[in-house]
């Protein structure tokens, strides 16, 4: 039976993906030196195992404690691993736009791929990468996965959006996925075209079509400051739209991002997955959450 150990950030999804796979769960020690230094210890057997590893990459942190976790079960002799990181927190920068600048997608595909192979193999699964050049950055004997949410984004687009809707984009930017999706909700698509101020500043230029009071289920990746997805709610509400539901993959909601989607007033429902642990707090203020465990389970079994 496959085992399956976490980060600390990721217990909650280890635990609903060992329920999924009817896998057995690993334990793991960890404690602070007295100068911070952190200490872990895989306490559970992996002498050949398959193990899974579950943790995303919401900080550095989080990801070295990922990377020790899965350096720790190889050298302990397990027979294959598989690190599950729903959550690849450095896929914004996925590539320099001017010079100088550091790529991290690539820097950390390089840190994972430097795992020790395990007898059989590592694999890396990855979901709903902001680009889909990130698995070509990780090299040598770690075979990456690219997994797909949208079997949860047309299930809470066809719950959320009702008998009549329009799926929605909130830049030009996703508007191969998003029309990948609507073709197969055979439902239309509608895309708001922007131009970029600064770092987290845009502005809308345009909305691709006019509305007669249909609801727009607006789909992103991701949501982080929501700033984008404000300014398309409101270029598609001035368009004629009339209910207004945000999905995304990854809800990642840094300081007062989602109370300040809740309290704007444009949004019917917000819901995203689990895969970013700030999720979960924020089921208690209104957001509707997705497991994607079960999605991992078919290349693990």
């Amino acid at each position: 039976m496959k085992i399956v150990f976490s980060t600390a950030g990721y217990d909650y999804f280890a635990d609903e993906l060992a329920s999924a796979g009817s896998f057995a769960r690993g334990s793991v020690e960890r404690s602070l030196f007295p100068d911070g230094e952190h200490y872990l210890r895989v306490a559970t057997d992996v002498l050949d195992r398959d193990v899974i590893v579950a943790g995303g990459t919401i900080s550095d942190v989080a990801t070295l404690e990922l990377y020790d976790l899965a350096c720790t079960v190889v050298e302990n002799g397990a027979t294959t691993l598989s690190l599950v990181v729903p959550w690849f927190g450095y896929a914004t920068m996925d590539r320099a736009s001017k010079p100088g600048e550091a790529v991290t997608a690539k820097t950390r595909a390089r840190i994972f791929s430097s795992i020790p192979a395990a007898k059989l193999g590592n694999q890396i699964l990855l979901l709903d990468l902001h680009s889909e050049g990130i698995p070509h950055y990780f090299e040598g004997s770690l075979h990456p996965v690219h997994v797909s949410a949208k079997p949860i984004i047309e299930e809470l687009a066809r719950e959320l959006g009702g008998d009549r809707f329009v799926i929605g984009s909130t830049d030009a930017g996703r508007a191969k996925w998003v029309a990948t999706l609507a073709y197969d909700l055979r439902v239309p698509a509608a895309f708001v075209y922007k131009r970029r101020l600064g770092p987290e500043e845009t502005e809308v230029m345009a909305v691709s079509m006019k509305f007669d009071g249909e609801t727009v289920v607006i789909y992103d990746d991701m949501i982080r400051t929501g700033g984008s997805l404000l300014n398309a709610a409101r270029a598609y509400r001035d368009a004629g739209a009339g209910r207004l539901v945000a999905i995304a993959t990854h809800g990642v909601f840094p300081a007062a991002a989602f109370h300040e989607l809740k309290t704007s007033g444009l949004f019917d429902a917000i819901a995203t997955t689990n895969s970013h642990p700030h999720t979960l707090a924020l089921r208690e203020h209104g957001l509707i959450v997705r497991s994607v465990a079960e999605l991992f389970c078919r290349y693990l079994r």
